[in-house]
């Protein structure tokens, strides 16, 4: 079951008032948020899976890997061999990367019980420290799993995307100037760009 985060009523507001673009995203999805299922594996196995490729594509895969696995888990993913794995449809880098993933989970190298007293760097450096997990992985997991609130993924291509329509008719911006952009939602960055990737998939993504 999705956990709404219990600050987000008061960053719908707050952005509400200081960016028109944000106002008419947050009147046109009423009632949509972003939520965390509260499992840390499978939050960074989706994202893992969910690199270079659509959102459909990834529920795909990952709908074929549940069916095959049943209980997508460390344990789970460490005893089945890399050949079924692929034959889910991961490539063959994907395939090693969820093993890694699965074996720091099983030796202790990932421990979410001391995650919350990192800040959103910290988090970062310590998760990218893990093969296959890059700063755009990390990222998700700090906005889908943490639920932290002012993240914002540069790297992202569906918010580079919405920001260069809704902010700059359309033509690229640079990360410095999605970086000026942004300032102004802190500390609800996370928020912001959830609402701007509705923009241009109203099905709210889950990992």
């Amino acid at each position: 079951m999705l956990r709404t985060p219990d600050y987000w009523p008061q960053a719908t507001r707050e952005l509400a008032v200081r960016d028109a673009v944000l106002r008419g995203l947050i009147d046109r999805f009423r009632g949509l948020t972003l939520g965390s299922r509260g499992d840390a594996f499978s939050t960074l196995a989706r994202s893992i899976v969910g690199q270079q490729i659509s959102v459909k594509a990834a529920q795909s895969v990952w709908d074929r890997l549940s069916g095959r696995l049943v209980d997508v888990t460390p344990a789970s993913v460490c005893n089945v061999r890399t050949s079924t794995l692929k034959a889910c449809g991961l490539s063959g880098q994907k395939a090693l990367y969820l093993r890694e993933l699965s074996r720091k989970f099983r030796d202790g190298t990932l421990d979410a019980a001391h995650w919350d007293t990192l800040d959103d760097e910290g988090l970062i450096v310590e998760l990218t420290s893990v093969k296959g997990i890059g700063r755009w992985t990390a990222e998700m997991f700090l906005i889908f799993y943490l639920t932290r609130p002012d993240v914002l993924p540069l790297a992202d291509l569906g918010l580079q995307r919405a920001m260069r329509i809704h902010y700059n008719r359309g033509r690229v911006l640079s990360q410095q100037r999605m970086r000026g952009i942004g300032a102004a939602w802190s500390p609800w960055r996370s928020v912001a760009t959830w609402y701007l990737w509705r923009s241009l998939d109203p099905i709210p993504v889950e990992y």
